[in-house]
């Protein structure tokens, strides 16, 4: 497959990927199968109806976007990293610490859509990088906004399923910037492939907050997952995101959908202090 995007950046050829590598990093096994949570259960809620579209990009477009201590994580042929656009309704937010004090109510209950990239840190946990996250109910979004510092934006929202068709709309409230995906569900996956579990299986995420850079990890159940296809795609938010104009006006290069999971997290640690970006490694499992 070729990766996707103009023969530079910024008027730059592209690198080769050995000539910004230090050092290789270890990197978690890519596993379907979520690992035991560090520490205390601090919040839980279920992403159900989740429509996942990707594109492959050159990591050179992604690396600048992330925080110090992590680079884009990058799968196989060494260059390539993927952009995603996650589309999903959460529920039944809850704080398990608090009992039936720490229960949401409505208010956990909202639309979200993501644009989000997959990275590596030094000790070799592989993460998620929100670049943008919009969500239909405000409480949620400045709660995680001074919570966390996650680039949470407030948006009106809709979902619709119809029988096997499956519709997300988004508009960023203020703003003209929105995000229209639709979807027609195939069949199921019954054994994962790497690309499939690299794209879906994430124990954690990369938040830049503070000044620092904090790792806050999460699981879950395995993804159960189908093959989709598009039907409809109008997207502004992996622009305004950062990312080149050019992803997301072209077909995905990978579309699942799955009917959900229970996700539960714990507090966020801070990285080691890093002088700036590290670099990105020669080295992928």
């Amino acid at each position: 497959m070729a990766i996707a995007g103009p023969p530079s950046v910024e008027g730059r050829p592209r690198r080769a990927y050995h000539d910004c590598m230090d050092r290789p990093w270890p990197k978690q096994r890519i596993d379907p199968s979520g690992p035991p949570l560090p520490g205390r259960e601090w919040i839980a809620q279920e992403w159900n109806e989740v429509v996942f579209l990707h594109w492959r990009v050159d990591a050179a477009f992604v690396d600048p976007l992330l925080p110090a201590g992590t680079r884009a994580d990058v799968l196989d042929d060494g260059e390539s990293t993927w952009v995603g656009l996650v589309c999903f309704r959460c529920a039944n937010t809850h704080f398990p610490p608090l009992g039936r004090a720490g229960r949401l109510g409505p208010m956990g209950d909202f639309i979200e859509v993501n644009v989000r990239v997959y990275t590596v840190d030094e000790v070799g946990r592989r993460s998620v990088v929100f670049l943008s996250l919009d969500a239909s109910r405000l409480p949620p979004v400045i709660g995680a906004r001074l919570s966390t510092g996650l680039p949470y934006w407030w948006s009106a929202a809709a979902h619709r399923v119809a029988g096997e068709s499956v519709s997300y709309t988004m508009t960023r409230r203020g703003t003209a910037l929105g995000s229209r995906v639709s979807i027609d569900l195939g069949d199921p996956i019954t054994e994962p492939g790497r690309l499939e579990a690299f794209l879906t299986a994430r124990w954690g995420m990369h938040i830049r907050h503070v000044g620092g850079t904090y790792f806050m990890p999460n699981t879950h159940e395995p993804w159960s997952l189908r093959a989709a296809s598009v039907t409809e795609l109008d997207d502004d938010l992996v622009t305004a995101a950062g990312l080149p104009d050019w992803v997301s006006t072209q077909p995905p290069d990978s579309v699942l959908y799955s009917p959900g999971v229970t996700a539960r997290f714990s507090l966020g640690r801070r990285l080691s202090p890093v002088l700036g970006k590290l670099p990105r490694a020669r080295r992928t499992v």
